[in-house]
């Protein structure tokens, strides 16, 4: 009997921690209501003035590797398709294996706007798209910088609104949020799960607010002043980060430059993977990187949201599934918030999946996909802080015997010992 009551007395712990986490995601709920609310779409602008041949100049930077499978004609031709007055295209070929290079210099024979470059070999300390990017800069005669992705489309009329929505605004930099298709299984589960962190990041650290420290820099649409990206020392401060786009977004933030961040999914628009290997490793570039490096941090996030996410679907399917057999029918007290909690997950999940046009069918996978999110997290920090490195387009990024992840004192102290 005794046995039974600390057990008991055990599970009734449990019990008051499941409801701790079911306040969390009424919580979670409230501010992805207040986020959808507040996060309006920048519609298409019409400033006629853009349209001129006296507009600012903008030099459209792109680093193209490996792209011969996906959009990279499409995307070129939307963005040679813009009605602004004055832009051009620089998109260097960073030493792709596939036919980048020539679709490339095909579009480009069409249409001089185009600059096809051909990248050279990374020097020492540089990362493959930063260096992409420095050498596009060192063509672009833009007052307007805007950095791209080869797989964006834009509408025609992107460029036009990014610089008149800037110059209303008097920022110094502005990054669009675009639309992100889905097609696959793991896609649609795996997008509205990132993106609603992405909305409980830019809520809390309040992007848009200049006394705020907290910085969002999207890679496919980061449009900015030439000036103040000189300021920051351009992409020669960025050689070693793989989260380029963020990192420069707070470079210009704490330089004290005006950043803003806006949903646009009328005007750019994406699908960044095609398949679950392309989604693995591209997000676990990425996430560990976000963490600033630090592997402590990255598994105490790990363990929070398996703790919140993960473990209550799974701790009232057990506790369901003793009660219909007659373990105990005190099983309830565990059974209800923790399906309660799979229910505010769901829900959440709902709101973002109604703004992506994916199925809120989906939304019951809301513990799948932020396991395997978090998943991707691990698995990134484990093997940058190891020094074994990460995979991304044929590459290896921050291997022992390559380029040190900023801020890493683990692996990149070890080596400077050893090589003394």
């Amino acid at each position: 009997m005794i046995i039974l009551a600390i057990k008991f007395n055990g599970l009734s712990v449990l019990a008051y921690l499941l409801w701790l986490v079911v306040c969390g995601w009424l919580v979670c709920l409230v501010l992805t209501l207040y986020t959808r609310y507040r996060q309006r779409p920048l519609e298409a602008l019409n400033d006629n003035s853009l349209k001129k041949n006296d507009a600012p100049l903008v030099s459209i930077l792109i680093a193209a590797r490996n792209e011969e499978h996906r959009v990279l004609d499409q995307s070129m031709r939307s963005m040679l398709a813009q009605d602004y007055g004055q832009f051009e295209v620089i998109a260097v070929n960073d030493r792709s294996t596939d036919s980048t290079g020539s679709i490339l210099n095909s579009i480009a024979q069409t249409d001089n706007r185009l600059q096809s470059i051909e990248g050279r070999e990374l020097p020492s300390g540089w990362l493959g798209k930063p260096y992409a990017m420095h050498q596009a800069l060192n063509h672009a005669h833009g007052e307007w910088i805007l950095a791209t992705d080869a797989d964006m489309i834009f509408d025609k009329a992107t460029l036009r609104t990014a610089v008149a929505h800037s110059c209303a605004r008097e920022a110094d930099a502005l990054t669009l949020i675009p639309y992100f298709e889905a097609g696959s299984f793991w896609e649609r589960v795996m997008i509205p799960t990132w993106t609603w962190v992405l909305w409980m990041f830019t809520i809390s650290y309040r992007i848009n607010n200049p006394k705020t420290q907290g910085a969002l820099g999207i890679g496919g649409f980061f449009l900015m002043r030439r000036a103040v990206l000189e300021r920051v020392g351009g992409y020669e401060a960025l050689k070693d980060e793989v989260l380029d786009d963020v990192r420069l977004a707070e470079m210009i933030k704490r330089s004290g430059g005006k950043l803003l961040s806006e949903y646009a999914p009328g005007l750019v628009r994406t699908r960044m993977y095609r398949n679950f290997g392309e989604m693995w490793e591209s997000c676990s570039k990425s996430w560990f990187a976000g963490m600033k490096f630090s592997l402590p941090f990255a598994t105490l996030c790990v363990c929070w949201m398996y703790s919140i996410a993960v473990l209550p679907p799974f701790v009232g399917l057990i506790s369901a599934i003793g009660i219909l057999i007659g373990v105990d029918e005190r099983l309830w007290q565990f059974c209800i918030p923790a399906i309660l909690s799979w229910q505010l997950q769901v829900a959440v999940l709902m709101l973002v999946s109604f703004r992506s046009d994916t199925s809120p069918v989906y939304a019951l996978t809301a513990p799948l996909g932020l396991g395997v999110l978090y998943a991707m997290l691990l698995d990134s920090g484990i093997r940058i802080t190891i020094g074994k490195g990460v995979k991304w387009k044929g590459r290896m990024v921050y291997e022992r015997s390559g380029v040190c992840p900023p801020h890493l004192g683990t692996f990149a102290s070890r080596r400077s010992k050893t090589e003394e």
